[in-house]
Parts: C-alpha cells; structure tokens; sequence
C-alpha cells in the first residue's frame, strides 16, 4: 500500500510525543516534530523520492538518521523506533494527547505522578479532584481537562488542509485519468476553505458507461468501502480520512457543485429564494415544474435567483446573499495580490536555510520583498537573538541588499511580548528595524482581562509593528488563549498598527471571523508565512483561504502593497 507524506508526518508526530513523555532530550524531539511539519508541507512525494534514489538529506531538517526513517517507513509501513516506544510506554498513553490542553509535558505528569494512562483513568483522576493538586495544573486546568473529555467524546477527528491535500491531490489525479470522466472537483468544507475538514466531498461529471465508480472504490488508499451505488459510493483511506464520492451528468454538475460546496444555511437560503421564484433547486439542477432551467453550471444557478457568482469561500450565509443582491461582494484578495512576506527565519534562529536561500526561495514564488524576523533572546529553544546578535545579523542582512537582484530584505524581529507587556529587546535596538513583529510565546493561561491589556501595553510600545499570530491556537493541539479580540483590532486600529494572519496551516491565526471584524474595522491584516524553510513559502495560499472566509480584499491586506507604499505605511507605526 502507497504511504503518503501525510502518513510519515503522522509517525513523527507521535516519535515525537513519545519521545517527550519519556523525557527525551529536547532537541531530539523537536528534530522529529519539524520533520513531520515539514513533510506536511512538501511539494514532492517523499515515497517517489526514495523509489528514485534521491537523496532525502537535502531536504530541510532531514539529516542522515531521519532520511533512513523515512525509507524505513516507505519500504515496510512501520518505524522500529515506534514500535520500541509503543513496548516501553503504556499502549493508551498516546490517546491521552487527543485531548486539547494535554500536551506531551503534561500527559507525562499525569502519567509520572499519578499513573494515568488511559481515557477511563484521567476521567476518574478529574471526577476525584486528583489533578489539580499536581504543580503547575490547578483547579481551572481540571475544569479546562474536564471540559475537553466531554468534548472529545471518542467521535471522528479532523484533518488540517494540508493533511487532508496529502490525500486529495493523487486521488484527484487518479481519477482525472478514468475513460469518461469530464471534470472532478473537491467540493464540501475543503473548497470553502476551511481550517480542518471532517471528511472529503468529491465531485465528477462523466460520461454514461464511464468506469469511475468502480474505479474509486479500487484506488489504491483505500481501507474500507462503506457504501457503493450507481452514483455515489463513500470509503475510508487507509489514513481514516472519509471520502465521499458523487458522479452526476454533466448537465447537473454546476447545480451539484453548489449543493455539495454551500455550507447548509447557506444551501437553505439559496432554496429559499428560488422558491419565491417558483422554481425548485437541488443537486440534479434548478427546475420550475418538470422543466430544468438551470444547473450545467454555478453561475447559472445564482442567476435563476438573481444573483450574481458567490465566491466558495463565503457560502456560509454570513451576509454574503444580502451583499450579492445588493451588488457589493467583495473582490476577494488571490495569492497573485501579494507582494511580500513579513514574517520568516532563517538558520540565525530555528530555521533551516540561510538569509540568501530564503531571500532566492521568496523572490522564485513572486515576492518583492520579505522581512526576516528571527525571533528574540527569550525564546532560547529557537535560539533568540540577544541585541549583540541582532546588530550583527542587520549588518548582514544590509549586506545582502546590495547583491540581491528582484527582492528586497527588510530588517525585522519577531519579539517576545513579555507577560506585563514588556517588549524582550531594548528601543535603541528595535528602533533601527524596519519591522518588529510581536508575539506571545508563554503564559497562555492567562485570564482573559489580564491576558488582553498584555497584548495591549504590548502594542502601545512605539516600535510595535504587527501582532503575528494573535490567538496563539494550534489547530487541533492547542486552543487559543482567552482575549478580546475586539479590544485588539481597535487598538490596531488607534495605535496605527497591523494583525498578522499566519500561513502555518497549523495556526491560520487570524480565524476567519477576526479577519472580517478587522476589515469593518479598517485594520490591515499581514498575510505572512513564518516561514522557517524555502518550502513554506507555498503555504502563503492557505493564507489567502483564510483571508479569503474573512472577506478580506487586496486593499485590506497589508503586505498586497509595493514596497514604496509598504515603507510609508510601517513608518507611521513608529
């Protein structure tokens, strides 16, 4: 059976968890979590890599020992290093890590502490008031824990974009390949761009006759077949992901691909309008009586209501028919809008490539310009720059302009916000920055009131930029600290200063609602990457679906602005 990127990424996270649990060393661990984000992100399939011959160590953070691994894990499906941790750690330990809140340092606690190794156990350990005694826990992480049990549920996870890409893309290219097949789309949550996506909706107009159902059910991914007809079939991929599949004519394809890409209140108010009209509109076409008058296509089918095309991203009936009827849709932002990148690192802090690699690496995806922003002393696991440092890392970058050819660096940091609001570097060193971004990396647990009037003593400081990832979330692993969102953005918006919506598709922090209260707001967001590889500078796209859910135009977005006008408006922050 094929293993997939996503399939690796998913054996690194769990070495790496492990690792953790069974007090590895730290730069270990970190070794493997950035190898299973990096994986993640890759262009190129790693299994085709190792079929070739090719030299894996040549990826970014891949040496010699987790190269092996990974041509382990192609050629036989396993790791003997999982396997060796699976028999030295309890068996149900790693499911204590689905639970939001429970990282690896406090899973080993519990585990350490008070010998909880399962579900059942911690559920007991919260129902006898045992872990709030633990140091560093308390009685609101216990209600925290609590709450996450109860959500948790034991129902079917969620996968990121860019894990869930891992398995869309062959499959689409498999089943473009299929006599009779005229067109196949993702539709569902994943062409609305969503954060994560329960499962996968797939779309295909085909020929009568066309083998492609039977096909689907054959492709190689594929663990279980959970249903199979003439028209529409559903299985599980072998990594759990659900794909639901649906063949239509092609004279239904739009209609069907606006009923299987539309959130459902959206579907609702779409029916409703052709219904005033007398028309009847469901996945086969729009129909007045026995009369299909529509649904070859999707701009067919908001005509016969009498709008105008909805772009995917904003079918969530959030306003966006009001704003269709009253013909002020927005002009979403594309990733061709975007003429810079404020927020990357290179090898001088925890990235993996040097200044002109990544300088080389933004101006091949378009950039003009793209700030370098290491991060700052405090976070010694990335190892932070000490003023020291700093000044000699600006003198480079200064350097490096005078040879670069198509791109600009901007001087920049990515500074520690302090928990009483304090910036991590003195003002005569961030004054000589074009850019200081500011972020929380420590404290998440603060209350909500304290928490926010950090974040805004932070942004009152007069060399405050960009507020980068400003819920600190971690789809699926982390939840975002308690802040008033609003409070942040009008500050934004008093101070002169920017949000950043970052590109990690395990952050796409901004949340797409945060993004539209900023834009009515008048505050500019930063679509940036954090790029710590050459590689991630592609996940600026999932950026723009972000910002895209969030309503946001060109001239919403900060970094949409050639550099002349990029200067003028970062100089007004200071």
């Amino acid at each position: 059976m094929p293993v997939r990127n996503a399939d690796i990424a998913v054996i690194f996270e769990e070495i790496a968890d492990l690792l953790e649990i069974d007090g590895a060393n730290v730069f270990r661990v970190r070794a493997y979590h950035n190898a299973a984000r990096i994986l993640q992100e890759l262009g190129k399939d790693v299994r085709a890599m190792v079929q070739k011959g090719e030299d894996l160590t040549e990826l970014p953070g891949i040496g010699a020992d987790l190269a092996g691994k990974i041509k382990e894990i192609v050629d036989t499906g396993h790791c003997k290093t999982l396997d060796e941790l699976h028999k030295r750690l309890p068996p149900a330990i790693a499911e204590l890590l689905k639970i939001p809140g429970l990282g690896p340092k406090r899973v080993r606690a519990l585990y350490r502490e008070l010998g909880i190794q399962t579900l059942a156990q911690l559920r007991r350990a919260v129902r006898d008031h045992r872990i709030q005694a633990l140091p560093g826990f308390g009685e609101k992480t216990e209600m925290h824990i609590a709450d996450a049990l109860e959500a948790h549920g034991g129902g079917a996870g969620r996968y990121t974009r860019v894990a869930a890409e891992q398995y869309a893309a062959p499959l689409l290219d498999y089943l473009n390949g299929v006599p009779g097949v005229e067109r196949v789309v993702i539709a569902g949550s994943y062409r609305r761009a969503k954060e994560t996506v329960g499962d996968l909706d797939i779309l295909a107009a085909a020929e009568p006759g066309s083998p492609v159902m039977q096909r689907f059910v054959e492709y190689e991914d594929v663990a279980e077949v959970l249903s199979q007809g003439p028209t529409r079939a559903s299985v599980l991929l072998r990594g759990g992901l659900q794909v639901d599949f649906r063949v239509v004519p092609a004279e239904s394809y739009g209609a069907a691909l606006h009923y299987f890409t539309g959130g459902k209140a959206h579907n609702i108010a779409i029916r409703h309008l052709g219904q005033e009209r007398g028309l009847k509109i469901n996945e086969y076409g729009v129909f007045r009586g026995d009369e299909r008058v529509a649904g070859d296509t999707e701009e067919s089918v908001f005509a016969a209501v009498g709008l105008p095309f909805i772009p995917a991203e904003l079918r969530e009936d959030r306003g966006e028919i009001e704003a269709a009827r009253a013909g002020r849709l927005p002009k979403l932002v594309e990733l061709s809008d975007l003429k810079g990148d404020l927020h990357a690192h290179t090898k001088a802090s925890d990235g993996h490539n040097t200044i002109p690699e990544m300088a080389e690496a933004a101006r091949s995806h378009g950039l003009e310009y793209l700030a370098i922003t290491e991060h700052s002393r405090r976070l010694t696991v990335a190892h932070g720059l000490d003023p020291i440092r700093l000044l000699k890392h600006m003198d480079e970058v200064d350097r490096l302009n005078e040879t670069l050819d198509g791109i600009v660096l901007l001087k920049g940091i990515e500074v520690d916000i302090l928990e009483d609001g304090d910036l991590d570097l003195p003002d005569d060193v961030l004054s000589r920055l074009d850019i200081v971004v500011g972020a929380v990396h420590s404290r998440f647990d603060l209350p909500r009131n304290k928490q926010t009037e950090r974040i805004l003593r932070a942004m009152d400081h007069p060399y405050f930029t960009i507020l980068a990832h400003p819920s600190g979330r971690l789809i699926g692993r982390r939840e975002p600290y308690d802040v008033d969102m609003l409070r942040i953005i009008r500050k934004a918006r008093e101070r002169r200063c920017f949000l950043e919506l970052n590109a990690n598709p395990e952050r796409l922090d901004l949340a797409d609602t945060h993004c539209k209260l900023a834009k009515d707001e008048g505050v500019l967001i930063s679509l940036n990457s954090d790029a710590h590889s050459t590689l991630d500078f592609r996940n600026l796209r999932y950026a723009v679906g972000q910002a895209r859910r969030g309503w946001l135009e060109s001239r919403d977005v900060l970094n949409s602005r050639g550099l002349k006008e990029l200067r003028l408006l970062l100089r007004q922050t200071f």
